[in-house]
């Protein structure tokens, strides 16, 4: 079971990151998928997920910020995350399952991120 973020780089103020989430090992149809990230010095910080049926969770600060979906026919779940800021640099990380047990089954397995660096 393996699940690989991409996306991640340098990005201008105002910009936007196209993170993907792929997955080996599992099908991510039947699954739900989050998205989260880590500043450094900070703790992590839930920023969306997306359910089998296509439910989706925006954390506040998040919405109309950023946009989540899944392909499944690629396996993927994507997430684009629009306006950034520098205090948007972070490691983004996807993880299987929901942001919290209140969610549904919480999220027991993570990628290894992918570092997003927002920098004029």
């Amino acid at each position: 079971v393996l699940l690989v973020e991409s996306g991640g780089g340098l990005v201008q103020p105002g910009g936007s990151l196209p993170l993907s989430c792929s997955a080996s090992g599992f099908t991510t149809s039947p699954s739900t998928i989050s998205w989260a990230r880590r500043a450094q010095g900070k703790g992590r910080e839930w920023l969306s997920a997306i359910w089998p049926d296509g439910t989706t969770y925006y954390a506040d600060a998040m919405k109309g910020r950023c946009t989540i979906s899944r392909d499944n026919a690629k396996n993927t779940v994507a997430l684009q995350i629009h306006g950034l800021e520098p205090e948007d640099t972070a490691v983004y990380y996807c993880a299987k399952g929901a942001p919290s047990s209140t969610l549904g089954r919480p999220a027991n397995f993570w990628g290894q991120g992918t570092q997003g660096t927002v920098s004029s």
